[in-house]
């Protein structure tokens, strides 16, 4: 009798443990938001000129927000850039935008045109990049991913957080204002599930490297291997911030967020997103299995419930609920400060949003534990442990 009592307890105090842990991190992110995010950009000239620039934009396929988006880039208030767009076939819809639409309205601006890549490994995206990589002109090189749309400031912002010793600056993922419940959803996940975890890790020091807005001090790249050394990596971002790391240098969370505006959203959509990075996180991290349930509101709630009540006699229900109203309250506060602002939604939009991403945040993780195939545009692959990548054939796949 006694081991089993000793088990029950041993559980307990994993799981208030947990909690207490999760609650120090809702406080350490939003204090570090308030601090951190949405400076005000210093544009007093420099002691020393900027560095240039070489901007990575691959291409696949358009969207109603494309053009929009990339015309963002012609238009920053930086003064040496180059922009090198990367299209992998020739009949790319992309190609004629940007020949057509982009090209000859810029004249004044640094851009050229890469179309077929060069195949280095089983990375499309790497594949597709890596001859502008190869031709960029500039020590800088940002690598942004074809949804983000960029403010004025946000390279200059960007630039000014790479210090001497730093070799990585990457904004945090967010997204822009949109109408319908789809962005609602997106904004809620990526304003407070994914900005307390990305935050926290920051703060804390663990990589949290996401590519979709990065810039890369090419040196530091280069002694790391080159972009091809991360070719056969679908998380090609977290492997290359972890060889940097590994060789002395540091990285920093820009002020200003990243802002997808991406021209075709859903529910879907987005989940298919969130699945793809569970299995990547899993197959890199395979902790991530057992630890990731814990950081997310009603799993934690419910086992933090059941704890208090077996350690210090608390009712399991009210304590559930009082816990979910102040997560509910927290992710409030930290979506308002990521946005810097009110979001453009309504409270109670707010509430059905957050609880539609809590509710499918556990079914999100079961589905990338259950089929580990990942699906990428028209592609297909299965990660080992570690986190290396193999391409399936057509044959091979199924359906997720």
């Amino acid at each position: 009798m006694m081991p089993m009592v000793y088990t029950v307890y041993g559980f307990a105090i994993f799981f208030m443990i947990a909690w207490v842990c999760l609650w120090l991190i809702h406080i350490m992110a939003f204090s570090y938001s308030k601090w951190k995010l949405h400076r005000t950009v210093d544009r007093s000239p420099p002691e020393q000129a900027y560095p240039g620039v070489s901007i990575l934009k691959p291409l696949t396929g358009v969207d109603p927000n494309l053009l929009s988006n990339l015309e963002t880039f012609f238009s920053l208030d930086y003064p040496t850039y180059e922009i090198l767009f990367c299209v992998e076939h020739e009949k790319d819809p992309a190609v004629m935008l940007v020949k057509h639409s982009l090209l000859p309205k810029y004249p004044n601006v640094d851009a050229r045109l890469f179309i077929g890549g060069i195949r280095v490994g089983v990375n499309p995206k790497i594949n597709n990049m890596h001859p502008a990589y190869m031709a960029a002109k500039y020590p800088l090189i940002l690598v942004s991913d074809a949804g983000i749309r960029m403010r004025e400031d946000s390279l200059l912002d960007m630039v000014q957080h790479m210090r001497e010793d730093v070799a990585i600056v990457h904004q945090m993922p967010f997204v822009c204002d949109a109408e319908g419940f789809a962005a609602v959803y997106e904004k809620v996940y990526f304003g407070t599930a994914q900005a307390r975890m990305y935050l926290g890790a920051d703060f804390l020091g663990i990589n949290c490297h996401v590519g979709m807005s990065s810039l890369v001090r090419r040196c530091a790249l280069e002694e790391a291997g080159g972009l091809a050394a991360f070719a056969d990596y679908l998380a090609e971002d977290f492997f290359m911030a972890k060889e940097v790391l590994a060789r002395g240098w540091k990285m920093r969370v820009a002020s200003l967020p990243a802002l997808q505006n991406s021209g075709s959203r859903s529910v879907g959509a987005l989940q298919a997103r969130l699945k793809r990075w569970a299995r990547l996180r899993i197959a890199m991290v395979p902790t991530t299995a057992l630890l990731e349930p814990l950081s997310e509101c009603l799993p934690l709630g419910a086992g933090a419930a059941w704890a208090a009540g077996q350690l210090f006699g608390a009712e399991p229900l009210p304590f559930f609920l009082v816990h979910v109203l102040v997560w509910f309250l927290s992710d409030w506060l930290i979506l308002r400060s990521v946005q810097n602002g009110s979001p453009p939604f309504t409270k109670v939009q707010f509430l059905v949003g957050w609880a539609w991403s809590e509710c499918c945040a556990p079914f999100v993780l079961a589905a990338a534990l259950l089929n580990p195939e990942i699906s990428w545009r028209t592609r297909c692959y299965r990660l080992d442990w570690g986190g290396r990548a193999h391409e399936l054939k057509p044959s091979h796949t199924r359906k997720l």
